[in-house]
């Protein structure tokens, strides 16, 4: 068929020119199959990246539950940190607070029973005291 200087007809029906037809099959065939085999390749290769794509994002995503899972109970244990502390703290507060109003309560009953005892032996004393200290604040209130 190459020999022939008549146009070759495809299968579409148009005539093939003389150079095409003089051209040998096999190297198209040839060319093709390597064409077919370049994008079977990049088929694969992209079909290869996009399942390492999909592995990756679940891992991603797999770590990223981990870490919300670890912020989640490293909150929860600040907080029950803090609460204890807290309420450790206000029990603290709490017992100094009683502890200084009992000392504020058993020095004023020393002060009254110490002031009894100076009324009990000085009498006169005592009263004249009381009229100074009524005259000094009706002084000071004027």
């Amino acid at each position: 068929m190459a020999d022939t200087d008549e146009p070759t007809t495809r299968p579409n029906g148009a005539a093939a020119s003389h150079a095409a037809a003089t051209t040998p099959r096999p190297r198209r065939r040839a060319a093709a199959a390597a064409g077919t085999t370049r994008r079977r390749a990049a088929s694969a290769s992209l079909a290869v990246e996009s399942d390492t794509l999909e592995d990756q994002v679940a891992q991603l995503r797999n770590d990223l539950k981990s870490i919300t899972t670890t912020l989640q109970r490293m909150g929860h244990t600040g907080a029950t940190e803090l609460k204890a502390t807290a309420s450790a703290g206000a029990d603290e507060l709490a017992s100094r607070g009683q502890s200084a109003l009992d000392y504020a309560q058993d020095e004023f009953g020393a002060l009254e029973k110490q002031i009894k005892d100076t009324i009990r032996e000085k009498p006169l004393t005592a009263v004249a005291g009381a009229v100074a200290l009524g005259f000094i604040l009706a002084v000071i209130t004027r």
